[in-house]
């Protein structure tokens, strides 16, 4: 049925495009994010260490996406994209063949800065070509595509990781993304969102944006994925090695995380511009914060992965919507000039989640990150009855 819409509605038009272009990209995005923490791990031996050098590239993302405020306003977004996709395709090859500490701290340093325009550019990219009505459930087309391919890629980074060469991961990365980039070409991507005036203060910017209640929400509501997402790709991967299973077992867990989404965003998202976004996301985190919760009295490492796919079910009530809600409470022009601020949300989350895990393992064992987790999860749920209630359908 999804598929079949998909076809119809989406093939030939320009937001099919950009969700194919998507499912590229993230399929190298997918296999590096899955090796990444073991990769991080080779370098540290410590999950510790891993999560505070995390914690550091994500500090760097947040000061960049203000930064890259006067870029993106003054830019086209086109171009901006298609030179981050270059970039990303020559970073990740020159991981591949790097073996040196210091040069990867500064490849790490590179990509960090460069995946902030690759971000803010795509984003905005989507909004420009989607109708209000619609923006809910074109997002939803993006996560998809998107979702399909972290569920191919950490199958095949999984078993390449198995064979112990994780270079030939960053390899088939930079392959994928150059044929991204070769795609994006053939994309005629408009260009209606222009600012006149370029906003060159970043903190002036950053205390303009928290002014308004409503942008404030919509940051923190989105914030909530991204913080989810550190347990599953930074700390899960070496909770799964540690427990004596395979890398193989890394790759199945975080490609079983995929099918609900893959399964349920599309629908989710459409439903969201109907009955509103504010009830999908209260049931979405009190989901997720339930089922975090339970993996903290269970021992059983297998019931422990099925418990953490499960809570995917809340995220994709979550995900495919929070982004598409930003852009229904903002106003024209203010999309060039907030739309940087509003993604450090996924930083300044990760951030504060990486730190605070990676303290609280030196003090506790892992299984109290299941009660953190639950915890921020549950949070998220009770700021939701605060938000304002946004329903696409009656504009």
């Amino acid at each position: 049925m999804v598929l079949s819409f998909i076809k119809k509605e989406y093939v030939s038009n320009k937001i099919g495009r950009l969700a194919v272009i998507r499912f590229v990209t993230t399929i190298a995005a997918a296999m590096i994010g899955t090796i990444w923490a073991l990769y991080l791990d080779s370098f540290f031996n410590s999950i510790i260490l891993v999560g505070f050098f995390s914690a550091g590239l994500t500090l760097l993302s947040f000061i960049f996406y203000f930064l890259f405020i006067p870029i993106v306003e003054k830019k086209d977004k086109g171009k901006i994209y298609s030179f981050s996709l270059l970039a990303f395709s020559i970073t990740y090859f020159l991981f591949a063949i790097n073996s040196n500490f210091y040069f990867f701290v500064i490849l790490a340093f590179a990509l960090t800065i460069v995946g902030t325009l690759k971000v803010m550019s795509f984003g905005i990219m989507v909004n420009n070509e989607s109708s209000r009505k619609l923006l809910s459930q074109n997002e939803g087309l993006i996560y998809v595509f998107a979702n399909v391919a972290w569920l191919i890629g950490p199958l095949i980074a999984g078993f390449i990781a198995s064979k112990n060469n994780l270079n030939i991961i960053f390899l088939l990365g930079a392959i994928f993304t150059f044929i991204a980039f070769f795609l994006f070409k053939f994309v005629k991507i408009k260009e209606p969102n222009t600012n006149s005036k370029i906003h060159l203060n970043p903190i002036k910017t950053f205390f303009e944006f928290f002014k308004n209640k409503d942008r404030v929400m919509a940051y923190v509501i989105s914030g909530g994925v991204s913080l989810w997402l550190a347990l599953l790709y930074v700390f899960m991967p070496l909770y799964i090695i540690r427990n004596n299973l395979s890398e193989l077992w890394v790759g199945y867990f975080l490609a079983a995380t995929v099918i609900p989404l893959i399964l349920f965003e599309f629908y989710f998202s459409k439903l969201a511009g109907k009955i509103g976004f504010k009830k999908t996301f209260k049931i979405g985190f009190l989901l997720v914060s339930i089922l975090t919760v339970l993996c903290f009295f269970v021992s059983n490492i297998y019931l422990i992965l099925l418990l953490l796919v499960l809570a995917n079910i809340g995220i994709a009530m979550i995900e495919p919507t929070s982004e598409a809600y930003f852009f229904d409470i903002i106003k024209g022009k203010q999309i060039l000039q907030f739309y940087g601020p509003y993604k450090t949300a996924i930083d300044v989350n990760n951030f504060v989640v990486k730190i605070v895990t990676s303290s609280l393992l030196i003090f506790l064992p892992f299984k109290f990150i299941f009660l953190l987790f639950g915890g921020f999860m549950f949070v998220f749920f009770l700021i939701c009855f605060k938000m304002k209630d946004v329903i696409e359908a009656r504009k």
